[in-house]
């Protein structure tokens, strides 16, 4: 093998720069989407006169259409072609933009939320496939601090966008300023990307579409059914669960018979891959799980503007920005079994204040251990990721970013379901108030229902006068819940802190393209 300038052009060129151009922007309208419809819960809520646990489903709807399509990608990838497939998610994503904005009921809006779900979750595995190609691999930990990019504009931008655009327009904009940025993207794929050769060599699995597909989807839908049944007995939760749970089980035990599988479990046998995954998937479950708590702890128990509710979550994004870059040309240079585990203390650091939080915790003590789990989560998910995809061979990477997507996906579904059930449960222990009654549910109204939805709508406190000590004992409770909450999160962070114990620590020697070894490795840039 003899394209070897690779330890001379170790910087990422104008090519490839604008390669990833393409790839940024989808990933932030992606991003955004999420981050933006998380302050927009309460809103959805008095919008469309409908509990916490269903509106719930309009990012959970999203989560599961993208589990559901990810496992596609890296076939689709190979037999239609990276740009196109590309293009085609980036219009599946803007048509669902623009049709969520036009939902005039909940369920309107969950269905159309499918729909930009199936072209999001290709958006981030085909544009990592696309970048990996342009820069190769000896240029990983640099390109993922690139990808990098819109994982930083998503919680800065995401939150203050989403609540500016609630405040001074109307949530409808939260989806229709995503038409204009969905068109630009599409022209600049079509001029930037390069024409690529599909290859299609592989025959399709669909046996293993037929399990695993419906298997995550049945499996999530179950999980994310728990907030609202807020029992596992109730049928709509353990039915899905399990027949999702066995359809993936005979999945994993089914991929090993063919050729080329939907999900090419195989690649679990490179140690790095196994370790980084397992490591991503726990740190995801806590961070995204409880981190999508944190808006809503201003909004509710503070009684916040969702605008004033995105400015106060900036500090995490601003921490990331500092140390995400610094953390990619580590990677490429420090194995990141050095550098992840000191990342993570700053997040258990700073997730530990969430744990204390009262009705009036200072925001100074909030925003900056906001800002200090931003700093450790820079130094975490981006060398994670790239600590599983670089030791995989060219041919590996679609179907490597493939699984790591996956494994994200699922991590984030399981962790805001698991933080929605323990908060809805913690929530409905409050005192119910004598004689009041929810004339929608028909259920009694708690004490901590209602100084929540008195923090949300101020005027009903003067439509419907009730004791100032009644609010606070009710707030008091809330808060207490969140807490609660977030215990759970950080038992969680630190628990990632096992599996992080076994990422690479010591450096080795470059693992060469087509497999074989090789005698010449060039000195500066390891991949390990």
């Amino acid at each position: 093998m003899t394209q070897q300038p690779a330890a001379t052009s170790d910087k990422l060129d104008a090519g490839v720069l604008t390669v990833a151009g393409v790839v940024v922007l989808g990933a932030i309208m992606s991003i955004l989407d999420v981050t933006v419809v998380s302050v927009a819960i309460p809103t959805f809520q008095s919008e469309f006169d409908a509990t916490y646990a269903r509106v719930a489903w309009t990012m959970t709807a999203y989560t599961l259409a993208l589990a559901t399509v990810i496992p596609l990608s890296g076939w689709a990838a190979d037999r239609f072609g990276t740009k196109r497939l590309y293009m085609i998610a980036l219009a599946l994503f803007t048509i669902g933009s623009g049709l969520c904005a036009t939902a005039d009921s909940i369920n309107q809006l969950i269905t159309y939320r499918v729909l930009q779900g199936l072209g999001g979750g290709m958006l981030m595995p085909l544009g990592m496939t696309i970048m990996t190609k342009a820069a190769g691999p000896h240029r990983i930990g640099r390109l993922m601090a690139v990808l990098g990019i819109p994982m930083l504009l998503g919680p800065i931008g995401g939150p203050i966008l989403g609540g500016w655009l609630i405040d001074t327009a109307s949530w409808h904009w939260i989806f229709l300023i995503n038409l204009p940025i969905g068109v630009i993207a599409l022209v600049y794929a079509q001029l930037a990307l390069p024409k690529d050769n599909p290859e299609p060599s592989e025959s399709f699995d669909f046996i293993g579409m037929l399990m695993l597909s419906p298997g995550l989807a049945l499996f999530l839908y179950g999980i994310s059914s728990l907030p609202e049944a807020g029992t596992i007995a109730e049928t709509k939760v353990w039915a899905p669960m399990l027949v999702g749970a066995a359809l993936v089980v005979g999945f994993i035990v089914y991929s090993f018979k063919p050729r080329h599988p939907l999900l090419d479990l195989r690649l679990f046998a490179n140690r790095n891959l196994t370790i980084a995954s397992v490591t991503l998937f726990v740190f995801i479950i806590a961070f995204m799980g409880a981190g999508l708590l944190f808006p809503s702890y201003f909004l509710q128990i503070r009684g916040e503007s969702t605008l004033t509710a995105g400015l106060l979550m900036a500090p995490q994004g601003i921490g990331a920005m500092l140390t995400m870059p610094i953390a990619g040309m580590l990677a490429d240079r420090v194995p990141v079994g050095r550098t992840v585990p000191f990342a993570l203390v700053l997040i258990a650091a700073g997730f530990f204040t969430f744990t204390q939080i009262d009705p009036h915790t200072s925001y100074w003590l909030l925003c900056g251990s906001l800002f200090v789990m931003g700093l450790g989560m820079g130094g975490t998910m981006m060398p994670i990721m790239t600590s599983a995809l670089k030791t995989l061979h060219a041919q590996e990477v679609a179907r490597g970013s493939t699984l790591v997507n996956i494994l994200q996906q699922i991590g984030g579904s399981v962790g805001a379901a698991v933080m929605s059930v323990i908060l809805t449960s913690e929530l409905n222990g409050s005192q119910p108030i004598p004689g009041a009654v929810d004339p929608n549910s028909g259920k009694p109204v708690t004490e901590s229902g209602l100084a929540i939805a008195a923090q949300l709508q101020p005027d009903l406190l003067r439509q419907f006068p009730v004791p100032a000590q009644l609010i606070e004992r009710g707030l008091d409770f809330a808060a207490s819940s969140f807490a609660t909450t977030f215990w759970v999160g950080f038992a969680l962070v630190l628990t990632t802190f096992i599996p992080a114990a076994f990422l690479p620590r010591w450096r080795k020697p470059s693992q060469p393209l087509d497999g074989q070894q090789t005698e010449q490795t060039p000195a500066p840039v390891v991949i390990h």
